[in-house]
């Protein structure tokens, strides 16, 4: 017979400018099986620099990827929803076993997910036009008002659905040419990394999307208070979290928008962007 081995469990790490670092506590947590308890995994537990190294990698591509066409972005983002769909098999195994779905559930899951993202991926040479607007005014000026981005967007994960709930609150941070840092799932973070690890394959620039994993109650006040974090797009459903959003933003009066676990809608865009007017006067 041959010798008995134990088997190797995956350690996902966190993903932060494009690299897949280890927390820089060096702490790690145990993901279990929902219906045995058996361990599938561990992941690392973010700290608070973690987070702002996320920040910081965030912040050094929001100026790119704003400027970036926005048929480009809407490019980028039906690549990621490829390879989304290409891991099909892989991110609903991790679904299923983490949270308990049924195999069909979980893929039905995984699909939405990569709908998802091409349904804003559509957005994206959309949203000037859609959003943006010609004013008449009484003076000799051309006077428009254009949508922009806010910036850098912190975006907490909601734990059901673990997949669906990231993409459906990250997707139209995005296409408006924001960056995000992700706080994922307490109870189901393996998802995210599967997403992570799905960002990373996909042509998304470095930065455009950080992802953490730990305990969000660690992270959250700081995301509240960080100076150069412009939003914060909350869809945990936790209402410690939602307070200290609200009592941490009004001192630096940073938007935060709370929002469904799956909710689709369009003008979800307009969450994290800004709507700048220019006066342009008339020459004949």
């Amino acid at each position: 017979m041959p010798p008995a081995r134990l088997r190797i469990l995956k350690t996902s790490k966190l993903f932060i400018g494009g690299k897949f670092p280890r927390a820089e506590s060096g702490r790690v947590l145990t993901a279990v099986d929902f219906l045995t308890g058996a361990h599938l995994a561990h992941y690392g537990q973010a700290s608070v620099k973690d987070l702002r190294d996320a920040v910081a990698a965030a912040r050094a591509a929001q100026g790119a990827w704003a400027a970036a066409a926005p048929s480009l972005r809407g490019q980028i983002l039906y690549r990621a929803a490829e390879m989304i769909e290409g891991r099909m098999a892989s991110l609903a195994a991790v679904i299923s076993t983490t949270t308990g779905a049924t195999a069909a559930a979980a893929e039905d899951e995984v699909a939405a997910c990569a709908d998802r993202l091409v349904y804003f991926a559509g957005w994206a040479d959309k949203i000037s036009a859609v959003f943006g607007s010609v004013n008449q005014v009484a003076t000799s000026h051309f006077n428009f008002t254009v949508p922009e981005p806010t910036g850098v967007v912190a975006v907490l994960a909601p734990d059901r659905p673990s997949a669906l709930g990231l993409i459906a609150a990250v997707a139209p941070v995005l296409v408006a040419g924001n960056t995000a840092v992700v706080v994922a799932s307490d109870a189901f973070p393996l998802a995210a990394m599967e997403l992570a690890e799905a960002f990373a394959t996909s042509d998304l620039p470095a930065g455009v999307v950080n992802i953490l994993t730990g305990k969000r109650a660690e992270l959250v006040g700081t995301l509240a208070s960080h100076l150069d974090i412009n939003a914060v797009v909350d869809a945990s459903d936790d209402p410690a979290h939602r307070t200290t959003l609200r009592l941490g933003a009004a001192g630096n009066l940073k938007r935060v928008h709370f929002r469904d676990a799956t909710r689709q809608a369009g003008t979800d865009i307009l969450d994290t962007v800004e709507m700048k007017t220019v006066w342009h006067p008339v020459s004949w």
